[in-house]
């Protein structure tokens, strides 16, 4: 008899765990407080409690070939950053695909998940839900947590003195949707994280005058990166994602610095964070710099105070008439339908095997998925994230002692604050391919460089030079799908086909190219060389 699983959530962590559930014979049942999947990526005009909330402008940071499921790229005519309907569109053609819609329980809020008494042997659990004010009560074999972390506002009122006499409008992030109703406004924007950028830059357009506060800075990046390829397509490979990690952090540090001025000196834009050593997220946006050079934003320091109409910030600078403040502070999260003993979060924080399992549980029957903020797409995460927990739940891939999972979750943090800080925004951040080989090692699905050296050099080449995307992990193990590589093999193609609406005559190809090849191939096997003495 298949086991039964209780999927919390239908936004993207929870669409593909539904998937990876019927993959593997499961039966899945999923609860979802809403009338409609998307999550997050589903804007709606008005803010609902309990709902994660977006503006209308909002872009995907990672491209389409970066972002997709890894059995199921995105149509070639999407483009590649995708606004939030597109992106939606996709989900819907996903969900539609492999049948996901008949396992969703749609304006169902899960009320409680409880232990059984006898969950020490049978590892099942009581959900207990509500729908159209009726409470009923099922019993499971195993629940994936998909109800994402961006619902419940951070705003740290108590930092800012004076905000009690302020006269103008103030309200988180979360409420924002578009820029009407605030034209002509002189507007602080409290952050310099994403949606604090988005916003700043959509306001200024319309706005009298935006500042932009931010305590530490950031580095800032566009979109679009070399030879007008996406930028992950280029950041996120193999061969740089070794070099980033066997490299001195002085070395690292430099390199870092050089790559990300490239397009600006931040620090002329008084933008440069404030510790260059740590790797956190970079801002993706492409008009922020333009702004500031028009003087639509200004950069401005941490607030100190305010008053009734200005602000005064740390600097002993002072901008007067500010009528409305936009706290772009971020988010904190919380697991109401679970007991504290499962799940507890202190300062943003929660202890979790690999991001994913809590230690103390006598059966691993219960799972986060995608409570975390890789420096890469969350969706590619959350899937193998998805396909790990599952294969546990079967039985098929088992976990440490809990005594080792607790010193891992340790070592974690340490490594984490090491490279990220200790900010709370950064509580769940992790490097990304590092991540997703982690994973992928643990159901036998990563790929082996090495050994396709020797039997497919031009995969090879492309699997380690090339961008790290989520089809490299279809090749191999269980979920191994036929298309995998030609998907590899044909995604500039993809990139491509929605640039070139414009016909061009046909160039001619560069006569050293296959120089170029052979050259790649030395070099992919000099730096599996060079990694390998490093273990």
């Amino acid at each position: 008899m298949a086991k039964k699983v209780a999927v919390i959530g239908a936004g993207v962590s929870g669409l593909v765990s539904l998937k990876c559930c019927v993959d593997e014979g499961l039966e899945p049942t999923c609860f979802e407080r809403t009338e409609d999947i998307g999550g997050l990526w589903r804007f709606k005009e008005n803010v609902e409690d309990g709902r994660a909330s977006i503006y209308q402008s909002v872009i995907t940071n990672t491209s389409k070939e970066m972002s997709c499921f890894s059995d199921f790229p995105m149509p070639e005519d999407f483009p590649n950053f995708l606004h939030n309907s597109k992106l939606l569109e996709y989900f819907r053609i996903f969900a539609r695909k492999f049948d996901l819609l008949k396992y969703i329980q749609f304006q169902t809020t899960v009320l409680s998940v409880k232990k059984r008494l006898d969950f020490s042997s049978s590892g099942q659990w009581e959900v207990v839900t509500e729908s159209n004010n009726k409470k009923q009560s099922a019993v499971f074999d195993a629940v994936m947590v998909c109800s994402g972390h961006h619902i419940l506002p951070h705003i740290p009122l108590e930092s800012f003195p004076g905000i009690e006499r302020f006269k103008g409008q103030y309200f988180h992030s979360r409420q924002y949707k578009h820029p009407e109703g605030l034209e002509g406004k002189h507007i602080l924007v409290i952050g310099l994280g994403n949606s604090a950028s988005d916003i700043a830059v959509e306001l200024s357009k319309k706005a009298a005058q935006v500042f932009i506060s931010t305590r530490h800075g950031s580095w800032v990046m566009g979109r679009i990166s070399e030879d007008g390829y996406p930028w992950d397509m280029v950041f996120h490979t193999r061969f740089r994602s070794m070099l980033r990690n066997v490299l001195p952090q002085v070395i690292r540090k430099w390199m870092m610095e050089q790559q990300m001025n490239q397009w600006f000196n931040h620090e002329n834009y008084g933008l440069e964070p404030q510790n260059k050593y740590l790797m956190k997220e970079p801002v993706l946006n492409d008009d922020l710099p333009s702004r500031i050079l028009y003087g639509a934003i200004k950069v401005k320091p941490r607030v100190k105070e305010l008053t009734e109409t200005s602000a005064i910030f740390e600097d002993g600078t002072v901008e007067e008439k500010i009528d409305v403040i936009v706290f772009a502070t971020g988010y904190t999260f919380s697991f109401p339908f679970l007991e504290d003993s499962l799940i507890k979060v202190e300062d943003k924080m929660v202890s979790l095997y690999k991001y994913m399992f809590p230690p103390h549980l006598e059966k691993s029957t219960l799972a986060c998925i995608g409570l975390i903020q890789p420096l890469g797409s969350i969706f590619p995460t959350v899937e193998l994230q998805a396909r790990w927990a599952t294969r546990v739940f079967k039985g098929l891939c088992t976990l440490p002692s809990e005594r080792t999972m607790v010193a891992d979750i340790i070592k974690r943090n340490e490594e984490r604050i090491d490279l990220f800080g200790k900010s709370q925004s950064q509580t769940l951040q992790s490097n990304y391919i590092d991540y997703l080989d982690e994973l992928a090692l643990e159901i036998g699905a990563k790929p082996d460089i090495l050994s396709l050296l020797l039997k497919d050099p031009k995969l090879a080449v492309k699997l380690y030079f090339g961008p790290c995307n989520s089809y490299q992990y279809r090749l191999t193990g269980p979920g191994q799908w036929k298309g995998a590589k030609n998907a590899i093999l044909t995604q500039k193609q993809r990139i491509l086909k929605p640039l070139k609406t414009r016909v061009l005559k046909a160039s001619s190809d560069f006569p050293v190219s296959f120089l170029l090849k052979i050259l790649g191939l030395l070099a992919l096997a000099v730096a599996l060389f060079f990694q390998l003495q490093w273990f």
